[in-house]
């Protein structure tokens, strides 16, 4: 246990360091060496922790971003779930003008398959904000598709005000572009109509998927065929 403790020291106390580091100075400044002596061990600790730079940067990464996690949880049953979608853009684009360093590491050097695993976390949560609004009837188009519209939204929105200088920003192109992001997924109203269509059927694959292994009411063959004939209406995957 002691042992377990003292390593669980050394990582909290190297991370404190790190995040630090890159705060004040950047990606580049983040280097095992650097953090090894700022943080007073020897660098085979580090390895021993974190495996290489990248572990580190995504375990700085991580501990930097708990915090904004904290605030970005799932979603309560209760409230509008598009409202919850406009707090969340709110959120995410103050942590990322208020931690410029941190962001731009999470996001601004994507790598095909290899997303930090706080970056994950945050989408994660996203999803599940988007799984309530297709559940309530409000989603026009599938939850993948809405959740990679907004999201894309937002980082840009985010990118676009960290390149320019503070005193420079235009802070209300973030709340058009949610409102823009928000109608383009979104319906105003749940009344039926061919129009509403795919939100009905994203609100019945929500649904349907709240049932998976929970009810008898459908087979996983019924569920499989209902599922295929909402596609066929739509004329594309929900």
């Amino acid at each position: 246990m002691r042992n377990a403790s003292g390593t669980e020291a050394h990582r909290d106390k190297v991370l404190k360091v790190a995040l630090a580091l890159l705060t004040k100075h950047g990606r580049d400044a983040v280097t095992t060496r650097s953090v090894a002596e700022a943080a007073k061990v020897q660098p085979p600790v580090l390895y021993r922790l974190f495996g290489d730079k990248d572990g580190l940067l995504d375990a700085v990464t991580a501990y930097g971003f708990s915090g904004y996690l904290a605030k970005k949880q799932s979603p309560a049953s209760g409230g509008d779930p598009v409202e919850g979608l406009r707090v969340g853009w709110d959120l995410h684009v103050e942590f990322g003008l208020g931690n410029p360093e941190l962001y731009l590491l999470m996001y601004a050097n994507p790598r095909p398959g290899a997303e930090s695993p706080a970056a994950q976390k945050a989408f994660a949560v996203l999803d599940q904000h988007m799984q309530r609004v297709a559940a309530a009837g409000r989603l026009r188009v599938s939850v993948a598709r809405a959740c990679a519209l907004y999201h894309a939204a937002a980082v840009g929105i985010v990118m676009l005000l960290l390149s320019q200088a503070p005193e420079q920003r235009d802070l209300g192109l973030s709340a058009i572009a949610r409102d823009h992001a928000l109608s383009g997924i979104t319906n105003t109203s749940q009344a039926i109509s061919s129009s509403t269509l795919p939100a009905v059927a994203n609100q019945m694959h929500a649904l349907l998927g709240n049932l998976s292994g929970t009810s008898n009411v459908l087979s996983d063959a019924e569920r499989s065929l209902l599922l295929e004939w909402m596609q066929r209406l739509l004329g594309s995957p929900v």
